[in-house]
């Protein structure tokens, strides 16, 4: 008898390393890479009229929206809870919803929290003492209200800038702010940040996997300290910032032979359509009018 060939191992191997490619390159495995990766583009390719605006219209727009929302006076809590429910509808109209919204929004509530000292040191209506032996601190009504107004101001803006950027290609974005005559320095590293942060990002993902595999702890085992903890991981933010820099110089020199001068090259200009011009003026108009009916009538806290 002949010698036997065996290559069903190589076919099921071959078949396991073919699945495995489909399903990294499927759109639930990209979407879970994504919140790491700071993938924003997974809501673009869906079609709505806030998808085919103008980059520049719906740019304008949101800085018209974020300007009136902080310009909103404190305590006006309906007026904030109108502006959300403006921006739900929105997020509707752009199939998108406002639960990827609010979850976006969370970024800014480690920013927010700077406002804290406004809870104790704005004179007003005491409502509490919290003592620490040796010293109290005071809790006032309008520190609270002032607190709570700068909170849901930040959340509702950063929620608006995250539609913006759900419903936007970024070169899209990137051609509008350009065309809006914003400083070309700002554009291109407005550029670079966005391109580079998610590579910078899986090369943290990838240390840590490092440290982690170089640091395993037996079980039973204790655990290292907060000072080696500590030193490890400015040893790493130390190592990151390197490579970032030589990546930097290499992609630098790389853009250069290829022609870069530091701007966006455009094929043809794009006017500013009538339609979406006179639609940014009466939403201004609109935000005018909110922003008086919430200094006049609209009642406070």
């Amino acid at each position: 008898m002949g010698q036997r060939r065996t290559r069903r191992p190589h076919r099921r191997r071959h078949r396991l390393c073919r699945h495995r490619r489909a399903r990294r390159s499927s759109p639930r495995c990209q979407e879970k890479q994504g919140e790491f990766g700071l993938n924003l583009d997974r809501y673009v390719p869906r079609e709505s009229p806030l998808h085919r605006a103008d980059a520049r219209l719906k740019f304008l727009l949101v800085i018209a929206f974020i300007l009136s929302v902080s310009l909103l006076p404190e305590g006006a809590f309906l007026a904030l809870a109108a502006a959300w429910l403006l921006l739900c509808a929105v997020s509707l109209v752009a199939r998108i919803g406002p639960l990827p919204m609010v979850r976006g929004a969370f970024i800014a509530l480690p920013f927010a929290f700077a406002a804290v000292p406004l809870i104790f040191t704005r004179p007003g209506n005491p409502l509490g003492t919290i003592d620490l032996g040796l010293f109290s601190l005071t809790i006032s009504g309008e520190g609270l209200v002032a607190f709570a107004t700068i909170l849901l101001k930040s959340w509702v803006s950063v929620q608006s800038a995250a539609l913006l950027v759900f419903t936007t290609q970024f070169h899209d974005l990137l051609e509008g702010l350009e065309r809006l005559r914003l400083p070309r320095l700002m554009v291109a590293i407005i550029s670079l940040m966005y391109r580079y942060l998610a590579v910078l990002t899986g090369e943290a993902q990838r240390m840590l996997r490092a440290r982690a595999s170089r640091a395993a702890v037996p079980p039973g085992a204790r655990a290292p300290g907060w000072r080696w903890q500590a030193r490890v991981v400015g040893n790493m933010v130390g190592a990151l910032f390197i490579r970032a820099y030589e990546r930097s110089e290499r992609v630098y020199v790389a853009m250069q032979s290829r022609g870069y001068a530091g701007h966006l090259r455009h094929l043809h200009d794009r006017p500013f359509p009538r339609p979406q011009l006179a639609l940014l003026a009466a939403v201004v108009a609109l935000l005018v009018a909110f922003e008086l009916s919430a200094h006049t009538w609209v009642p406070r806290a």
